[in-house]
């Protein structure tokens, strides 16, 4: 195969289609279809809490918490992997690995079921480590792909390509849903049920076949010919500590990832929980127009997020990267407090609306921002390995943060306000970056 020069339009192309692949995932599984399965299971058994290892939790709190080891996880072992990628010079076959464990997981949950909780957990915690770990090796290669003038724009065109191949996926699981018996899956709750089980799966294929594409022109990685051996499978963390030690030669990166932690902590949070918080604290009426407004008000977020996405790389061009970040933080910060007072669908919906208008545009230009701050150097999978655990270890802070708050307060409204306080000075951390980006 000819390997394709950087820069590239082809390349370039396939980069960003393993954003349309992948982020079904993030759409149908951590947004809107199984947040919606995984709450019926508790309405259909008429049950608030679940026993799990010997102890009994609420819904919210254990979905919360699972989801923080997860991430935990994913960030102790992605050093070592990308240490171990850097070294030999194969990132792409660990993307394929965490690609496929993903993909097949996705598909296992369609046996998700409370009398099975341990495994049921099990397959969506393998899930959730699978996309995120792929997601460290496919971000890696944004620098190896694009040149720095190009980065900004072809992370906005990743992030939308993401936005609709999900939405493209999510309205056809939406069809199977509310009308079950068009694809003989039964009629009523129990139809409907089935049709989310088999949206698991459509997930893990829709996200096999398509990245594909991506697998077929990425090229290997920047080494080759070198031997794993015990002493290598911690390098990753000697790199890390490289990357921490280099930042005190680059004041700029490291006031960056500093507030990148915070804000960071706060966006992915909400992006998590936010169907969850729909599910329980709005008055939708009756469990079919909860589920067709939450679904409808996921979609809703995910079409204005193309535009989202594209006008803050046109604000980034025009004003720089870190203007526009600190603005798009005051935005966010101002949704967490009007989410504390909205009650009715309409209150969501609009408010739906503002997170899907910053929401691309907060992860298109952080990760291009990060990349154009990174020294000459062709180690990138270590720089975006840190950038990538530092991002972990905050969505770990936050889901415990939120779920410890949600577990004694009985109230995700309160988890919510509290969030406005890291939008807020991670805002603040942005004033402190260099503006010449």
């Amino acid at each position: 195969m000819e390997q394709l020069q950087k820069g590239s339009k082809k390349l370039l192309n396939a980069w960003a289609f393993y954003d349309w692949a992948n982020s079904v995932y993030s759409l149908v599984i951590a947004s809107a279809i199984f947040p919606l399965y995984y709450q019926s299971l508790f309405s259909i058994a008429e049950v608030d809490t679940v026993i799990v290892f010997g102890g009994e939790i609420r819904s919210t709190p254990l979905i919360s918490y699972t989801t923080a080891i997860a991430f935990t996880v994913v960030s102790i072992f992605i050093p070592i992997l990308s240490g171990i990628a850097d070294y030999v010079g194969n990132k792409k076959v660990f993307m394929k690995f965490f690609c496929y464990l993903g993909a097949f997981s996705c598909m296992g949950m369609y046996y998700f079921t409370l009398e099975n909780i341990h495994l049921s957990l099990l397959l969506y915690f393998l899930a959730l480590v699978g996309f995120w770990s792929s997601w460290v090796f496919y971000n890696s290669y944004l620098p190896d792909v694009a040149f720095p003038e190009q980065q900004d724009k072809l992370s906005a065109k990743g992030f939308s390509l993401g936005y609709i191949g999900s939405v493209i996926l999510l309205v056809f699981n939406l069809t199977m849903v509310m009308k079950p018996e068009i694809y003989g899956l039964g009629e009523g709750g129990a139809g409907s049920m089935k049709a989310m089980q088999f949206s698991f799966v459509s997930v893990g294929i829709w996200w096999i076949l398509f990245s594909q594409y991506t697998f077929y022109h990425l090229p290997k990685g920047n080494r080759s010919n070198n031997k794993v051996t015990y002493r290598i499978l911690f390098d990753g963390f000697k790199e890390l500590r490289g990357v921490y030690n280099s930042l005190s030669e680059n004041k700029t990166l490291k006031r960056y990832l500093v507030a990148f932690f915070v804000y960071s902590m706060a966006v992915q949070t909400v992006m998590l929980v936010a169907t969850y918080f729909g599910e329980q604290e709005i008055n939708w009426g009756d469990s079919d127009s909860k589920t067709f407004g939450l679904i409808l008000s996921i979609l809703l977020i995910q079409l204005v997020a193309i535009l989202g996405a594209f006008l803050t790389s046109l604000s980034s061009k025009k004003y720089g990267n870190i203007p526009t970040l600190i603005v798009i933080n005051g935005i966010w910060a101002s949704i967490c407090i009007i989410a504390f007072f909205i009650r009715s669908p309409m209150q969501f919906y609009a408010t739906a609306s503002l997170v899907g208008l910053v929401m691309g545009g907060i992860q298109a230009l952080s990760r291009s921002t990060y990349s154009k701050f990174l020294p000459d150097t062709e180690d990138t999978t270590s720089y975006f390995s840190f950038y990538d655990v530092a991002e972990k270890v905050g969505i770990v802070f936050g889901m415990l943060i939120y779920g410890v708050i949600d577990h004694i307060t009985d109230s995700m409204r309160n988890s919510i306000l509290f969030l406005v306080v890291f939008f807020v000075v991670g805002g603040l951390l942005l004033f402190r970056v260099p503006r010449n980006s």
